[in-house]
């Protein structure tokens, strides 16, 4: 097993990795929408704060050697199941033609606040 860290992601905000490879995986760990470089939470529009997570998801697969296109599951917790569609789009976008398979699920609260979070299961290299 091999943890993964990335600058180009925000760093855990508890006893966890950013992601860990093993078995051929990538598991990474769920993803709010917190930039990375000022560690506050991206607030407006579900879009704005779905495509934040997908960035930072994305930089965490790099560092690992993988990426978006080899996700295998993902799963997206909402606030608010109201916003499913603007979420939607901006994760479609996110995957352009790939479409692993995904559940979705409405939470009563997401830590910092956040209105929504994502983790994935990838591919990892060599595999």
């Amino acid at each position: 097993m091999k943890t993964v860290q990335t600058k180009g992601a925000p760093g855990a905000i508890g006893p966890y990795s950013q992601a860990v490879v093993a078995g051929g995986f990538v598991f990474v760990s769920g993803q709010i929408p917190l930039d990375p470089a000022t560690g506050q939470v991206v607030t407006g529009p579900i879009g704005a704060q779905t495509e934040r997570v997908l960035a930072n998801i994305a930089a965490i697969l790099e560092a690992a050697g993988s990426r978006l296109d080899r996700v295998v599951r993902a799963t997206v917790f909402l606030t608010d199941l109201g916003d499913f569609a603007a979420m939607n789009e901006a994760y479609a976008r996110a995957f352009e033609d790939h479409r692993p398979s995904r559940s979705t699920v409405q939470v009563a609260a997401l830590p910092k606040g956040a209105a929504v979070e994502i983790d994935v299961i990838a591919r990892a290299p060599g595999s």
